[in-house]
């Protein structure tokens, strides 16, 4: 892998594949983003980078990294958009504080806290796991029968 110099910032592409995105989207939320321009959804993703494309010495071309969707959920009520919405507002009221609005930096280290109220209602692991043993166990009972 090619080093960068300190002056260096790579230009960043999104990849194609956007599976995660759409598999966390909702029917009436994709028939909204297609049947009304501009429409808003907001989503917690993890991004990787998968590829790279250097650059030679003497080549004009700046450096690209691409980058992939490898996580995705997207909010599905108007409670959990606004939260984001605030979480996004917070992040970004933390870079212009901390100077970071226009360079390549460690980002905000705790983002998850601004989400605290809203997932403190949120069903937790067990609570999951809990409402998947209900679920096997009445398929089976109904599987007996």
């Amino acid at each position: 892998m090619p080093k960068l110099s300190p002056a260096d910032v790579p230009e960043v592409k999104l990849d194609s594949a956007a599976a995660h995105i759409e598999a966390t989207l909702s029917r009436e939320q994709r028939r909204a983003l297609f049947e009304k321009p501009g429409t808003v959804v907001y989503a917690i993703v993890a991004l990787a980078s998968k590829s790279y494309t250097g650059h030679a010495e003497g080549e004009d071309k700046a450096p690209q990294v691409k980058l992939r969707v490898t996580e995705c959920e997207v909010a599905r009520s108007d409670e959990d958009a606004l939260a984001l919405a605030d979480a996004k507002a917070a992040m970004w009221r933390g870079r212009q504080i901390d100077g970071t609005l226009d360079e390549v930096g460690e980002g905000p280290q705790r983002p998850d806290a601004a989400l605290a109220d809203v997932t403190a209602n949120k069903p937790t692991e067990a609570e999951l796991k809990a409402h998947k043993r209900r679920l096997e166990e009445k398929r089976r009972a109904e599987f007996v029968r």
